[in-house]
């Protein structure tokens, strides 16, 4: 019998606004859409957090047992700035500021976002599509839904009808959000606008002359509609319906509802039963934001190279943190928490290293079947991986009582320990173990990074005693390691 089959897993269902015992509609079968990244920029701690998140429900559903089809797509086409209906082209603007090709932009930023889920120890998606390489499929899901008379074409774009749609569907039916109350809180449209009302959506843009990216179409040489890429790549891969969409809090509205109601449209069924959207990130309590300069990239997280947070930290420590919070609140990214974090994740792999040590006894003073029994059930509430580094760190003071022999374990709990602290912790959660090929590299830097914290006590203790020589010592040898140290108000960074 499958795990999955034992279990009793509950999801969040954002459609709903309840948690729902999930169940598959093939069985042994999981189809899974995440709505990926538009490439035109480096990825940000944010979207790095919604894609751990959906990394953990694919973890957790392969561990279950279930066949899983995670499809998670590239955007590299069609999404105007601001997601407006207007304007110019994300990928093709930051092309015409580079002065390289959009397709250069789109290569760059793509293997920057790899890279850097692959540092966090992400799974990678069972496909990949790209919204440029599904251009003829939109263009027939388009003449689908005009056929069925729920799309109008105007001067060579066309237009989803919300109206008209809306006689026999609900739109609004997952934000919660009623037409009528959007209609009234609408200004009138300009009167250049090709649209009918002010709620229809671009299915296909006509391209404006200055428009980089473009393809032909029976209505004009355009590009497609930023949602509509999403309902043609779901579908194509994971059918008319299918089990889990996934994405962050900010694609609610419009993005997923207009996905329902094109998906409702072209099909007459519901695309989705399951949706699920992970929450925002800030940063020292506040929005992360380019503009005000409270932001930072992933890989300055992991070189320091930052003037938000005091040192840098290790992927893993990163993501340990992350999933300390479960997905669907807002999270908060500061020293203080990531330094406990840190902490944390050491003590976990100190316990995990030393469980093959533990001497064994004729009985255990530890339940060890119960304990993995309320890992399951923290996991089966809603991926709730924050009880369920609470319930691995109640195994932790187990472990740490019976190395101070203040507890016992048999030889079979000690396997079974093991056994379920090695699936939880790395299997799951996706942390890397620190004794990993994987993570040396992170161990030398963690010891390195602990070593100068040490030279920087004792350098502020020379300065305190007006020892200025042996501060200036410190500061200069470790300029010759190519270790920068930074003076500032908030104390002293350094960066390798």
């Amino acid at each position: 019998m499958a795990l999955y089959q034992e279990q009793e897993l509950k999801i969040y269902n954002s459609l709903k606004g309840e948690k729902e015992v999930f169940q598959s509609i093939t069985d042994g079968y999981v189809g899974m859409y995440v709505c990926g990244p538009t490439v035109y920029s480096n990825v940000h701690l944010g979207n790095c957090r919604t894609f751990i998140s959906f990394d953990l429900v694919f973890r957790y559903l392969k561990h279950l047992g279930y066949k899983v089809r995670y499809v998670r797509n590239i955007t590299d086409a069609g999404h105007l700035e601001n997601d407006a209906e207007t304007g110019e082209d994300r990928i093709a603007k930051k092309a015409r500021l580079e002065e390289i090709e959009p397709m250069e932009v789109v290569q760059k930023y793509t293997v920057d976002f790899h890279n850097t889920l692959h540092k966090f120890n992400n799974l990678p998606p069972s496909i990949e599509p790209t919204a440029t390489g599904h251009i003829v499929e939109q263009i027939e899901i388009i003449k689908d839904i005009i056929d069925k008379g729920l799309a109008y074409e105007a001067n060579g774009s066309v237009y989803f009808d919300v109206l008209k749609y809306n006689e026999s569907n609900e739109y609004g039916i997952l934000s919660g959000r009623k037409l009528e109350d959007m209609i009234a809180n609408t200004r009138e449209l300009a009167a250049q606008s090709d649209k009918k009302n002010p709620q229809d959506f671009a299915l296909w843009k006509k391209a404006e002359p200055q428009h980089i990216m473009r393809w032909p179409s029976p209505w004009s040489v355009g590009f497609p509609g930023w949602h509509l890429e999403c309902t043609v790549m779901s579908t194509k891969y994971l059918g008319e319906e299918f089990d889990i969409h996934g994405g962050g809090m900010d694609l609610k509205f419009p993005h997923h509802e207009c996905e329902i109601a094109q998906g409702k449209a072209a099909t007459g069924k519901d695309p989705v039963n399951y949706w699920m959207h992970a929450n925002m990130l800030t940063l020292n309590g506040k929005k992360m934001a380019k503009s005000t300069g409270n932001n930072i990239l992933p890989e300055d997280l992991f070189t320091g190279n930052n003037d938000v947070l005091s040192k840098s930290y290790s992927p893993s420590v990163a993501r340990f943190f992350m999933l300390q919070a479960n997905y669907r609140s807002i999270l908060d990214f500061s020293d203080e928490a990531l330094t406990a974090a840190e902490k944390g994740f050491q003590r976990l792999m100190d316990a995990i290293a030393i469980i093959p040590q533990l001497k064994n006894h004729a009985d255990s003073s530890f339940d060890v079947k119960q304990w993995r029994e309320e890992c399951y059930k923290a996991m089966n509430d809603d991926f709730n991986s924050p009880i369920l580094i609470a319930k691995l760190f109640d195994a932790v003071k187990q472990i740490n009582s019976i190395v101070a022999e203040k507890g016992t374990i048999t030889k079979e709990d000690q396997e079974l320990l093991s056994k379920t602290m090695h699936e939880f912790s790395f299997d799951v959660l996706g942390l890397v173990p620190t004794n990993s090929n994987n993570n040396v590299n992170d161990n030398n830097t963690t010891r390195l990074e602990n070593l100068v914290e040490l030279l920087i006590e004792l350098r502020n203790k020379a300065r305190t005693n007006r020892d200025f020589a042996l501060s200036d010592q410190i500061r200069d040898e470790l300029a010759k390691l190519n270790i920068e140290l930074k003076d500032s108000r908030k104390g002293t960074s350094f960066t390798l």
